[in-house]
Parts: C-alpha cells; structure tokens; sequence
C-alpha cells in the first residue's frame, strides 16, 4: 500500500501518530466518572455483536492508517477483555508494518485469565485503571464491588508474562484525594509508573464539576514534601503525561493534567468507536461513519481519502477553551465508555 500514503496533518498542523480503538462499549465495572451504574445500568442497551467492527475490519482500517502515518495502538472499551478472543486481533495487528506499540487500557481484573495469552500475541503492555488501595472506597468507586486485590492480581499476572505495566488514577475531590500519598508510594516501592489523572468532564452522565478537580500541581506539591521529585523530559511528542521521576528511589511517576495545563497543542490521537465512527477528540459531538462505508465496499483508496480528509479537517481544541465557555454551557459529548480514554 506504499503508493497510498499520504501525508496528513489537520488544522493546527498535527500529525496523526496514534489510534485509540474501541474494541467494546460493554464494561463490567461502573466507575462513576466513565459508566456510572444509575444511567448504565441492567437496562442499558449495549450495542449489539452485529453493530461491532469485526476484526478483519479493524485490521484492514489499521493498514490504512498506517498509511497515514499511524504507529502506535491502544486497545480500549467498555473494558477491552470482555471482547471475545482478543488476543485473535493482537496477533492480526502485531503483524501490520508500520505498527512501532501494541497498548491496552483496562481495569485488569481479567488480566490473570489473559495476559499470557495477549503477550504471545503481540501486546507490549498495559494501562491499568486503579482508582484506591482502600477497599471500601475502591469499591464504591468501581460500582460493583470488585475488590483492590482482583486489579493487583491482573498487575502480577500482567508483569509475570513480561508485559509493561502503568497504573492510571483519577483524582476526584471528596472521593478519592486521600489516596494520593499512598497510592504513590505503594507504587514507588514497586518501580511501576503511576499517572495522576485530572477529573475530566468527558461524557454528559458523569457529574463533572471544576470544584471536584484536584490540579496536578497540588498532587505534586503533596507527593514532593514526602518524596522529593524532579522533573524529566518527554519519551516521544504528544506524550500526554508530565514526567517526574523520584529522587531517592528508581521510579517514575506522571501527571495528566487535561484540565489546568491542556496539551491539545501536540495532540495526534484519533479514536475509532467499536461501532466504527472516527472521532477526532475525546470531548468530540459526533465521530466520522467509517463503518457503513466499509461494509458498502469502500475501496481502500475511498476509504483511506475518507480517514486523510477527517484529520485534515481536525480543529479541536476543548481542553484549550473549556474554561472560556459561556457559564451554564453544557455542550453534549461521546461518553468515554464509547470511546475510551
């Protein structure tokens, strides 16, 4: 397909470097600030087997974005390992040239079943979502009662085949923000890389309030009166997190900081749904049908001016002007369940 690439930057002159895909919208966890269980609960219609790209489908869209300058992966959901057979569409992708890093987030509790499995596909590592160690809150928070101990063992298991580990917090006023300092040792004495997340207000159902955020700034000013950090440079551009690493101790940990220090400016991800839309943004209205298209018999030159024209029209900016809206503004957005994060 060499004679089918084409360069592609939107807008803002960002490149297209990485593709989120959403393998799942199911998730079997209800955390509260992604599928809270009182809009997502046993009567919400999930999209049906029918409506969900194949694997064939995602693998041939894969190429193409290859072809326009696509090198890493990250599989999402929903919960990625409620997908059957998994581990059939690592192994299809990690064969694709082009394809540099193979990622998935997940909540890990179905790790210790999997992870073999999905390192011999082709899975390099893992982003595991993990929110406290105290279990009553861990609890509440997951909505479904799922213990500490069941995403601690999908860490062991994940690390035991080889596979990269990093762990993702969302920091929430009055839910969780006394979990910082042990959170970040508990880790810190592990060698694991934890990422601070700022509560973002992706979705319309999560209950997003700027009061509830705790900057990064105050995570690190905590976190560094108790073990003295200093900052690191980036692995790559468009790299999300802020680096610091510990000086006292061989560790790594990270901030997102979507709310108070916006990164659009280097952003380069594009998220396709399970169902097959293209989305631009994490706080987008509407993705681009790729999906109808592809099952009508697109060629793959359609296809791929399709996916070049969608970036090059890319614009978005939210995180830049979030603070700027109107007061009382509330513009409607994919839930991140839809999406992934």
């Amino acid at each position: 397909m060499d004679n089918l690439k084409l360069k592609t930057v939107d807008v803002k002159k960002r490149p297209l470097r990485d593709l989120r895909i959403s393998v799942t919208d199911k998730c079997n966890f209800r955390c509260n600030y992604c599928m809270p269980a009182e809009i997502f609960g046993p009567d919400f219609k999930f999209l049906p087997q029918e409506r969900l790209l194949t694997f064939e489908e995602i693998t041939r869209l894969v190429h193409l974005f290859v072809n326009l300058g696509v090198e890493k992966l990250r599989i999402t959901g929903g919960e990625p390992l409620m997908r059957k057979d998994l581990a059939e569409l690592i192994r299809k992708l990690s064969h694709i040239e082009g394809i540099k890093d193979i990622a998935m987030t997940t909540n890990a509790s179905l790790l210790p079943k999997h992870a073999a499995n999905l390192k011999k596909a082709g899975l390099h590592r893992v982003s595991v979502s993990l929110d406290s160690l105290d279990e009553e809150r861990f609890r509440k928070i997951n909505g479904r009662g799922y213990s500490v101990q069941s995403v601690l063992d999908g860490i062991e298991a994940a690390l035991e085949v080889g596979l990269k580990v990093k762990v993702n917090m969302v920091v929430q006023k009055g839910m969780n923000q006394k979990d910082i300092l042990p959170m970040a040792s508990y880790f810190r004495e592990r060698g694991i890389i934890l990422r601070f997340i700022e509560f973002m207000d992706v979705g319309n159902t999560n209950g997003w309030k700027l009061e509830n955020v705790v900057p990064s700034q105050e995570i690190i000013r905590q976190i560094n009166q108790e073990a003295p950090l200093e900052v690191i440079g980036p692995n790559y551009y468009g790299e999300v997190a802020t680096r610091y690493r510990y000086k006292d101790y061989d560790a790594e940990v990270g901030f997102i900081s979507s709310v108070t220090q916006a990164f659009c400016s280097s952003c380069t991800r594009a998220r396709l749904s399970a169902e097959g839309h293209l989305y631009t943004c994490l706080f987008a209205s509407s993705g681009k049908d790729i999906q109808t298209p592809l099952r009508k018999g697109a060629s793959d030159e359609e296809l791929l001016e399709l996916l070049h024209n969608t970036w090059n029209l890319r614009d978005d900016h939210y995180s830049e002007i979030r603070l700027k809206e109107t007061p009382g503004f509330k513009r409607q957005k994919v839930e991140m369940s839809h999406i992934g994060g």
